[in-house]
């Protein structure tokens, strides 16, 4: 645990987390963030930054699966140690939650506890993402509940078991679905739509995708 005097807690760098359809662009906004990148693939999707030279990435293999807990806490954690480093890119958190909540009920025939425990190595995981003071950048893919009502509010989320989705992203800064609409690619980030989405650094509510890192700074709560 760490004290900070009136007003001395130190600026930490931003986390993303975007969650949309497949061939919407959620792996090559990637591309948005400067420095240099280490990116975790969960899903073999990696073609459209194989010629980034500022990205590292580290793919998983059939046969990493079994161990893929071990795995990532070695390597994730390693890399958020590494000061050359300066974004960490998870891709795509569905297929690692849905790899670790296989291996937790391979173990284990109590599903309620079995949720928990996958609830708990997300929100680890998610600390310690945030504790690295790295920019975080994570992906999911996203589940389309059907039209609820006459706005249709609540329709989209993430596709992830909602307590752990919501363990994990409680320490990022912005959460936001990536649609297609008119030929544009846009994020919705705004939480009264009733989709997976918040807004932490400014007060923008829909953007345009390659407008994801460009903080308004005068907007700034």
């Amino acid at each position: 645990m760490k004290f900070y005097p009136n007003g001395s807690v130190p600026e930490q760098a931003s986390m993303y987390m975007i969650y949309g359809d497949g061939g919407t662009g959620k792996t090559s906004l990637t591309k948005l963030f400067q420095g240099n990148k280490m990116l975790f693939s969960f899903d073999l999707s990696t073609n459209v930054i194989r010629s980034d030279k500022d990205t590292s990435v580290v793919q998983l293999e059939s046969h990493d699966a079994p161990n893929i807990q071990a795995l990532v806490n070695k390597w994730v954690y390693s890399a958020l140690s590494k000061p050359e480093y300066d974004v960490i890119i998870l891709d795509n958190v569905t297929a690692l939650q849905n790899l670790v909540l296989e291996n937790i009920d391979g173990a284990s025939k109590d599903g309620r506890q079995n949720y928990q425990k996958l609830q708990l190595w997300f929100r680890q995981l998610g600390t310690r993402l945030r504790e690295s003071n790295k920019t975080i950048y994570a992906t999911a893919h996203q589940l389309d509940n059907g039209v609820a009502g006459l706005d249709g509010k609540g329709r989209f989320s993430a596709d992830m078991n909602e307590k752990t989705f919501n363990a994990f992203t409680s320490m990022f800064d912005v959460v936001g679905r990536i649609y297609i609409d008119g030929g544009k690619r846009l994020i919705d980030l705004d939480p009264e739509n009733g989709n997976h989405a918040k807004n932490r650094l400014d007060n923008r509510k829909l953007i345009e995708a390659n407008e994801l890192i460009n903080i308004k700074k005068e907007e700034v709560i």
